[in-house]
């Protein structure tokens, strides 16, 4: 079973999606299951986790009853409000739904005090009662506020997106190797190999370019726990889908046949505790 552990959908408007800048314009259109269906069958993904890309109630329940029309979508990634008051009725409702497997905040946004607070320190603390993930999106610049704020919640599966964004543009390699090393001597941590080449340069990146990035994040946290991400469409004002699969397929080719299913696989369906059947 191949699972695409981190992919988006949106109906785009300017208003909501703000962030994708000139640099981005390719992605100012609607990016729907129907256009994603062809890429997955390219690639010979079996299932998809749909990630968060606003922060709004609204597009978690949409992503959900999208998810009940398209099997192949085995899990949501949805937002809640987590400093808000009313978060337990809202997670109670929204965990009732089996597909929503895990929950993320656009971090890398917010200042690292952001994770200091208590309120929302408390609503993370909620997580765990309906089995869900959290989902880390930081720059590599914030990662040790992030592992600060994974030390308060030892047994709340975290998921890092993106290796933690290291400046691959500019080819540096430290502080970000250390402290992605650091973060996964948590056992609990688990890490996405995607969102890489658009860290590159998105028309100059090379294989050999983005090699050290994967070897760290492969070194430091091992096959068991990594997995496969296409973030796509997002991926796309890089690369394509199925040049993203075989970088990351070739880069595996030095892995055990059991690594690669995990890498591809079994580490993501573990980690967001993805109902197969």
């Amino acid at each position: 079973m191949r699972i695409d552990a981190h992919h988006h959908f949106w109906h785009y408007s300017k208003a909501d999606y703000g962030w994708i800048d000139d640099s981005m314009a390719a992605l100012r259109r609607d990016f729907l299951p129907e256009d994603l269906a062809p890429e997955i069958a390219a690639a010979a993904i079996d299932g998809v986790i749909s990630v968060q890309a606003r922060q709004t109630l609204e597009e978690t329940d949409w992503l959900l009853a999208t998810a009940a029309e398209h099997p192949w979508i085995r899990g949501v990634v949805g937002w809640v409000p987590l400093a808000d008051p009313t978060l337990p009725a809202r997670l109670e409702r929204l965990a009732a739904n089996p597909i929503l497997r895990g929950v993320r905040h656009v971090l890398q946004t917010e200042p690292d005090a952001w994770m200091e607070r208590p309120d929302c320190n408390a609503g993370l603390a909620q997580l765990r009662g309906h089995g869900l993930a959290y989902d880390i999106l930081i720059y590599h610049q914030q990662l040790p506020a992030a592992i600060r704020l994974v030390d308060r919640h030892p047994d709340q599966i975290v998921i890092l997106d993106h290796i933690a964004k290291p400046d691959i543009r500019h080819g540096v390699l430290e502080p970000w190797a250390r402290d992605l090393a650091e973060l996964a001597r948590r056992p609990q941590v688990y890490c996405k190999l995607s969102g890489v080449v658009t860290e590159a340069d998105y028309a100059a990146w090379t294989y050999e370019q983005i090699l050290p990035y994967l070897e760290t994040a492969l070194t430091a946290f091992g096959p068991s726990r990594m997995m496969f991400g296409s973030d796509w469409p997002v991926c796309r004002v890089a690369t394509s889908y199925l040049e993203w699969m075989h970088a990351v397929e070739r880069f595996a080719g030095m892995l055990t046949a059991g690594e690669r299913d995990a890498l591809f696989g079994t580490t993501a369906i573990r980690a967001y505790r993805l109902n197969m059947g």
